[in-house]
Formats: C-alpha cells, sequence, structure tokens
C-alpha cells in the first residue's frame, strides 16, 4: 500500500481508497484504486486497478462487497493477487518444475548427472509438457509402460525422481502436491553384472592399448577397489593416505566419510595418475580431474573401452567391475560377506547379502562340515556296539 493514499467516498463506496500515478486520463492524473476489509479481525488491502484500465470507484466496490461477503459465510478470501498465483500454482507444467529442481540442487544433490539423464530421457517425452496439477495414475502407467524392457529398478529410480521433483514443487509453493499415492514396482537390487574371464580379458587388453592412460586408470581402480563412479570422481589429493595405506571417501553414498585400505595396485595406479596430473596441472586438486580442473562428471573414454572390448551392451561399466570385485571376492572363498560388505562401504548387511550366492565353495564345505558334526562319532557307534554284544 502506497503512503499516500485517500478515501473516495466514504458514504458511497465505504473502504475504497486511491492514490495519485504520474501518467494521465483525459487530461486528468490517473489513480489507482484499492480496497481493505478485515479477515478474521485483520485488516487486509488490495489492489484493485487503474482508472487508465478501465476501473471506477463503483467496480472497486463491488470487488469489495464479494469480499465482505465470502469472509461474512466463512469461505476463503482471496486477492487477485492471490488468485493469479495460484493459476500460476496450477498451471505449471512439470518440466517446468524439473527445472527449478535441477537448478537448485545442482551443487547438494548427489547422483546430479544421473538424474538429469533420467528426466530427459524417461520423464520429460511423456509427461514433460503435463501441468502438475493435470498429473494422474495413468501418466505413471504410461511411464512404467515406456520402461517395460527396462529393470525393476530403473522403473523405480525414474519413478522416484518424479515423485520427488513434485514433492520439491509443493514444497517451495511452485505447484501442488499429487492428489493419489505414486505406486512404486519393488526395487530389484539382486541384479549382478559381472563379466566372464574372456570378457575380462578383452577389456584387459583394451585397457592396455588405449592411447591415453587416464580413463583405464579409473577403470582400473575401481576393478581392484570396489569404488564406486562418484567416489573415483570425486577423489582429492586431501583423500589419499600413503602412509598409513589408506583411501579417504568423503561423500560416499552411504552419507558418513569411511576409509579403504588402499591395496598396493591402488597405490601404483594413483601414484602413476597424480604424477600424470601434476606434469600437467601442478595446482589442481582432483586425482582425475574434469575440465578446467573441476570435479569430474562423466568420461566418454570409458564407454568407448567398454565398446572396443565388446563388453554387454547393458553392462554399466563402473556400477559392473565394482560388482565384479565383490562376486571375485565371493568366489574365492577367503572372505565373509562382512568383510565384503566393509570394503564395498555398504551401510546394511542386508546389501551385501546379494553375494551370497557367489560362495559355493563356502557353501560345500559348510554343508560337509555340518553333516560330519551331527553324526555320532566312530568311537561312540564301536562302543555301543560291544555294549550291546
Amino acid at each position: 500500500m502506497p503512503s499516500k493514499y485517500f478515501r473516495v467516498d466514504r458514504n458511497k463506496w465505504p473502504g475504497v481508497y486511491y492514490y495519485t500515478g504520474q501518467g494521465r486520463v483525459k487530461g486528468k492524473p490517473d489513480l489507482c484504486y484499492w480496497i481493505n476489509y478485515k479477515i478474521d479481525g485483520k485488516l487486509k488491502w488490495e489492489k484493485v486497478g487503474w482508472r487508465s484500465e478501465g476501473y471506477t470507484p463503483q467496480i472497486a466496490a463491488e470487488i469489495r462487497a464479494e469480499r465482505v461477503k465470502k469472509a461474512r459465510h466463512g469461505e476463503a478470501v482471496k486477492t487477485a493477487k492471490e488468485i493469479r498465483a495460484d493459476n500460476i500454482h496450477l498451471t505449471r507444467t512439470v518440466q517446468q518444475i524439473g527445472k527449478s529442481y535441477f537448478e537448485e540442487k545442482e551443487d547438494s544433490l548427489r547422483g546430479y548427472y544421473a538424474d538429469i539423464n533420467r528426466f530427459e530421457l524417461h520423464i520429460t517425452p511423456l509427461v514433460g509438457d503435463r501441468k502438475v496439477s493435470e498429473l494422474t495414475i495413468l501418466d505413471v502407467a504410461k511411464i512404467k509402460k515406456a520402461l517395460a524392457d527396462r529393470s525393476p529398478g530403473t522403473v523405480w529410480n525414474v519413478l522416484e525422481l518424479l515423485r520427488r521433483i513434485v514433492n520439491y514443487g509443493a514444497k517451495t509453493g511452485l505447484c501442488p502436491r499429487l492428489n493419489f499415492i505414486m505406486p512404486m514396482p519393488k526395487k530389484d537390487n539382486e541384479v549382478i553384472e559381472f563379466l566372464t574371464a574372456e570378457e575380462m580379458q578383452r577389456l584387459q587388453e583394451q585397457m592396455d592399448a588405449w592411447p591415453t592412460s587416464e580413463a583405464p586408470r579409473m577403470l582400473k581402480l575401481a576393478m581392484f577397489t570396489g569404488m564406486r563412479r562418484g567416489e573415483i570422481f570425486g577423489l582429492q589429493d586431501q583423500d589419499l593416505d600413503f602412509d598409513h595405506k589408506l583411501i579417504r571417501l568423503s561423500d560416499p553414498k552411504g552419507g558418513r566419510t569411511v576409509k579403504l585400505p588402499m591395496n598396493p595396485i591402488a597405490e601404483e595406479i594413483l601414484l602413476e595418475q597424480l604424477e600424470h596430473r601434476n606434469r600437467l596441472h601442478p595446482d589442481w586438486s582432483y586425482v582425475f580431474p574434469g575440465r578446467g580442473g573441476h570435479k569430474r562428471a562423466t568420461s566418454k573414454a570409458v564407454q568407448r573401452i567398454k565398446e572396443k572390448a565388446g563388453l554387454p551392451e547393458k553392462f554399466r561399466i563402473f556400477h559392473g567391475l565394482r560388482h565384479h570385485f565383490a562376486v571375485t571376492l565371493a568366489n574365492s572363498g577367503e572372505f565373509t560377506l562382512d568383510m565384503i560388505g566393509e570394503l564395498l562401504t555398504h551401510k546394511s548387511h542386508q546389501m551385501t547379502r546379494r553375494y551370497a550366492s557367489f560362495l559355493p565353495d563356502s557353501k560345500q564345505k559348510a554343508s560337509t562340515r555340518a553333516a560330519e558334526l551331527l553324526q555320532p562319532t566312530k568311537s561312540k557307534k564301536n562302543k555301543n556296539e560291544k555294549s550291546e554284544g
């Protein structure tokens, strides 16, 4: 409300005010009309509009009378400004909310680039132009149908992202909440990717023959430590303790800082990479830096190595090598599931249980030993036979 305003006519148009603008209408100063009224004992001011826009004291008075009537009968009273905001609130599309979400979360969202890819590939083409207020369970069914050939985990990730974006929009007042509960598929965590001996041989040959060394080093680090892609991309000098042979993961998927043992092969890989980076960019801090020395977001060379090695199309190279690391340990029979979970920095034992099926030798030994323990000993059997005689 402007500091200088005047009542139009207390008796003819109660609660109608105006202030003078700089423009002129038919040779007279332009006026902006305002009204006031009480809601629950609180005085509320509302701008009606300018005389140059066709508004008059009579129109302002009629708008005020409508507001007062609604307030008297306990109905929700909204100003024109609030009504316009509500209309915008109801008309924003999924793509608009997604844009705001990713702009705000760029520096804080773990898995930022993976989520953008999911949004652009699986959500935008199907429901990007849909108003959030008009989304229905049929839209969810459309997304599920389009992802019919994908794993349940992928479907879950896409729908969870859509739900997360809409919840963000609702919390920030950009859109309403969904008027239905998002039906989420059961997430299948039993999909385990690993390579055959022949596939691993082809991959090793491609890494050894690759013209540049950085991408092969990243893959070898994943292969020999089980580290996640984001953990490798996020490694900085301060995370490497060569004295105590430790690798610090300051922002792992589990959310807490953890330390991995630095085995001799990993140490050699990291020392070679640091020497290579320092020779080119001694002031950069990321071990495997991206463009301009910033944190790396992706590696196209890694994908080309995968293709050259003829690995399965669905084999996710970093994720798959992490699984391969765990499967190799499990198959050896020399490591417990708890130890494998510690090396993979799993936050729950359940996440490691998936590798139990790769313990055939250990299970066989346990079964054989159990049978031995359950059978009566030979000495006891002979003793019983003698007593019977």
